[in-house]
């Protein structure tokens, strides 16, 4: 977990004597997750298939789609005696699974043998918990780690690994000595001991899996938050071992062009190792890019060695989970790091789901493009198999201090699981569920209090259940989003969101910043220019103005592959100066190809190393002049021109202007009359080219959307930005995703689609900080219901059950029906219902 104060868990094998539960180990079968395919045995017969697979976007489990809501409950922090109490708070909010932690800290003892069985504390018996989380009719998440942090001494991993093995803590850029408590993850003393520890942990999980339509162990996260220690301590572990790899990957990549990037080529190891860990100036932009492309490969390597022990241990047919870290201070501006050191870990990995790590607080319209960026970038990095999952769902109130410094607001919770579910998140951890108590180790290590937690005696203060066990402020709303979730399941469980013709670029090597070669003017550069503007655009204007337009955008990785205008109409793009060759010279041939891009920031001169490369520029026409800054007295304005022409001047903070050899100014600085915005062909494509730190203003990103054709096919008459509508379409039909995040304000408004009306017509009530779900044709309790400006809370045989939004709920049902109180008129073959009631069900027949 990470948030304001980043928590952290781990656990480590000792090397010592091992002791897990006796029995054997449950017969499973290895199959590709992602195909979901009928297995077949050794005589042809068809054999069991697993119990959880997924396939389309969509997590089955025995066969059947499904959304999983989990809550995170620590075993390890309660007496055994509690355990049933969570259970049964668990149960009373509607959770269907039990997501854990299981340090290693925790089950090393004193001697530094393993317990995993209660031999030596019962709260150390690891089978009994999850015994007893099946007999309660909960699926299970394991997450054993080694890495757990959760505010966790050493993360999870014992001190002892690290005092053993001190070649695998390795010191980072010019000797400094690491401020977390990071080590080598390919170390072979590291592997060894993380061996230990899975042989000593995983049979007891593999022995609960899922089976035969009996709750279980359904889900495995490798590791946590793999590479985020490292990149918050801008500590990269330059052990010898690892910098052995890396030579040999560089000598691999370049070969005899080696030379021309690093003075260092050719030398011995000797020589080498200090020009990396100690870079000259000259090349620590290169190092940077090159370091961090490494590690991607790097962590997934690491991870394919725990799936290796992992599975050696009969965890076999349910998925693995790799979470991804990267918010904090209720933003997810650092989100795309994770995103960018793990993709090859979990993008398109056949058995493999990644998962979100977001602690966003209260959801307005500050961050809501955080958190839609969140899925949006880790879906654009995902195989087309592949499920979103949020690990780590920020479900409580925030006040992670215990000091009363923070409060999110109740509605917070259902906004962001609804805008999650719009997104096609298919497995929810609330995190953390229940609070509890720090143990202390068995005997005193000298770390102040002896407690294997961070936070002192108690943890989890913000939790929906306390320490103590009480509900807290935040259970209520946990409570209700899920069992509503659970209620909409079998309505969005198949549903996929739909998109207008517009992706936001994803640019991993944007974000290879997490390792920096500190005090170095090129890696410097680097930073101040792609920190400002990547992803999100300058402002954050580029992805917040295309979200309030109320354009439904996916995101696309332009490094991953070509662009085909066919598949990506237009592409919306925030850069600065740096962006790499490759991903220029795609840019260029997608807009000679027909291609529409809109570019926010500057246009790109450089490389990701810091060499210059102008294909995109050349392409467009454009000559760099100079940047000019607004001053405390020059009030920089810009003033808009052709299809802009008649939105006010607008004074900004920086603006890059450009001389346009062909097309059209739409923006000009007000004193120079130089251009910062551009409309140019480029062979069959065309590209609206923004080079200044423009607002957020609707109107001027709407006409630029316009330009390029990819405005929203649906709109809605609120003038109000904090009204979002998504729909999304299924194996049942459609529905409308609706939000308001405003507080007090409710929005009665029309909405059309391709300047049709929806909902007959009928106006749409949103009250402040709500989300609904709205049928659009949607089949139903036997029904189909042409459309409704209720919410929908629930399905059942012959019925659907809705909550009203407004005064008056109007339901559309094609074909008869009925509902208790309403005012029924018949339109040719449809039933028309007007209903007054807070809560209503609407009948077949």
């Amino acid at each position: 977990m990470t948030h304001a104060a980043p928590q952290q868990h781990t656990s480590s094998p000792s090397r010592r004597t091992v002791l897990a539960a006796s029995g054997a180990l449950a017969a499973t079968a290895g199959l590709p997750l992602g195909a979901a395919t009928t297995a077949h045995a050794a005589d042809g017969t068809a054999a069991a298939a697993p119990p959880v697979t997924f396939k389309d976007r969509q997590i089955l489990i025995d066969g059947k789609p499904t959304v999983v809501m989990a809550g995170e409950i620590h075993y390890f922090r309660l007496r055994k005696q509690d355990w049933q109490s969570r259970l049964d708070r668990a149960k009373e909010a509607g959770l269907d699974t039990i997501a854990t932690y299981i340090p290693w800290v925790w089950h090393e003892t004193a001697d530094g043998s393993l317990d995993v069985t209660g031999r030596t504390r019962p709260e150390r018996d690891l089978g009994a918990f999850l015994d007893l989380c099946v007999e309660n009719g909960f699926d299970v998440i394991a997450r054993p780690g080694p890495f757990t942090m959760a505010e966790l001494e050493g993360e999870g991993v014992p001190a002892r690994v690290r005092e053993e093995h001190p070649e695998i803590v390795a010191t980072g850029w010019d000797g400094r000595k690491a401020t977390t408590e990071t080590v080598d993850y390919l170390a072979p003393a590291f592997l060894d001991e993380a061996r230990r520890w899975y042989d000593a942990v995983i049979p007891v999980i593999a022995r609960r899996l899922r089976s035969g339509g009996r709750p279980g162990v359904i889900a495995c996260q490798l590791d946590n938050e793999i590479g985020m220690l490292a990149w918050v301590s801008n500590g990269p572990d330059l052990t010898d071992g690892l910098l052995g790899s890396f030579n040999a990957w560089l000598e691999q990549k370049y070969g005899e062009r080696l030379g021309d990037r690093y003075p260092f080529a050719g030398r011995n190891a000797e020589d080498r190792n200090p020009a990396i860990r100690e870079p000259e100036d000259g090349y620590a932009a290169a190092l940077m890019h090159d370091l961090g492309t490494f590690m991607r490969g790097r962590f997934a390597r690491y991870t394919a060695e725990l799936k290796g022990y992992a599975e050696k241990n009969g965890l076999t047919g349910i998925p693995y989970l790799i979470n991804i870290h990267g918010t904090g201070g209720g933003t997810a501006e650092n989100y795309p790091i994770g995103v960018s050191q793990l993709m090859e870990t979990f993008g398109g990995k056949p058995d493999v789901i990644p998962g979100s790590d977001f602690y966003l607080g209260s959801l307005d319209v500050h961050n809501v493009t955080d958190l839609y960026l969140i899925n949006a970038f880790t879906t654009a990095v995902s195989g087309s198999e592949q499920p979103l999952s949020v690990l780590e769902f920020d479900a409580g109130h925030a006040d992670y201090g215990n000091d009363n410094s923070d409060q999110t607001d109740a509605e917070s919770t259902w906004l962001k699981t609804a805008l999650c579910l719009a997104q096609g998140v298919r497995m929810f951890n609330y995190y953390l569920f229940s609070g509890g108590f720090n143990p202390k180790f068995d005997k005193p290590v000298g770390n102040g209090n002896d407690r294997i937690g961070s936070t002192g005696e108690l943890h989890g203060f913000a939790a929906p259940v306390d320490p103590q066990g009480r509900r807290g402020v935040s259970f209520g709303p946990t409570k209700e989003s899920a069992h509503l979730v659970r209620s909409l399941a079998p309505v969005l469980a198949t549903m996929k969101p739909e998109h207008d013709p517009v992706s936001l670029a994803f640019v991993p090597d944007h974000y290879l910043t997490e390792y920096h070669p500190p005090e170095r003017k090129s890696a410097d550069a680097v930073l101040a220019d792609v920190q400002g503007t990547r992803g999100f655009g300058p402002r954050a204007a580029l992805s917040r103005s295309l979200l309030f337009n109320g354009v439904r955008y996916d995101s696309v990785d332009i490094q991953a592959r070509d662009l085909d205008p066919a598949r990506t109409p237009v592409l919306a793009l925030a850069t600065g100066a740096y962006l790499g060759r490759a991903s220029q010279d795609r840019l260029v041939a997608y807009l000679e190809a027909g291609g529409k891009l809109l570019l926010s920031g500057m246009v790109p001169a450089k490389d990701m190393d810091g060499s210059t490369y102008t294909a995109l520029a050349d392409a467009l026409g454009l000559t760099f002049e100079r940047t000019m800054t607004d001053a405390d007295r020059f009030r920089l304005s810009v003033t808009a021109h052709g299809w802009a022409e008649g939105i006010a001047e607008i004074r900004m903070g920086q603006a890059h202007l450009y001389a346009a050899r062909r097309g059209t100014t739409v923006l000009r600085e007000y004193t120079t009359g130089k251009g910062c915005g551009f409309d140019i062909t480029v062979g069959k494509g065309r590209a609206v080219v923004v080079t200044c730190m423009y607002r957020g203003d609707l109107e001027f990103w709407g006409k630029a959307l316009a330009a390029l054709g990819g405005g929203p096919a649906i709109t809605h008459s609120s003038t109000r930005p904090a009204v979002l509508l998504h729909t999304s379409r299924g194996e049942n039909g459609r529905v409308m995703h609706a939000f308001n995040l405003t507080s007090g304000y409710e929005e009665s408004l029309t909405v059309t689609e391709k300047g049709k009306a929806l909902f007959g017509g009928e106006r749409l009530t949103l009250p402040g900080r709500s989300a609904a779900v709205l049928p659009l044709g949607l089949d139903a309790g036997g029904m189909h219901i042409a459309y409704a400006t209720a919410g929908i809370t629930g399905t059942g045989k012959g019925q659907v059950t809705f909550r009203t939004l407004g005064e008056e709920a109007v339901v559309a049902v094609d074909g008869p029906a009925r509902c208790e109180g309403a005012r029924v008129t018949a339109e040719g073959g449809r039933t028309v219902l007007r209903v007054k009631r807070a809560e209503f069900t609407v009948r077949r027949g």
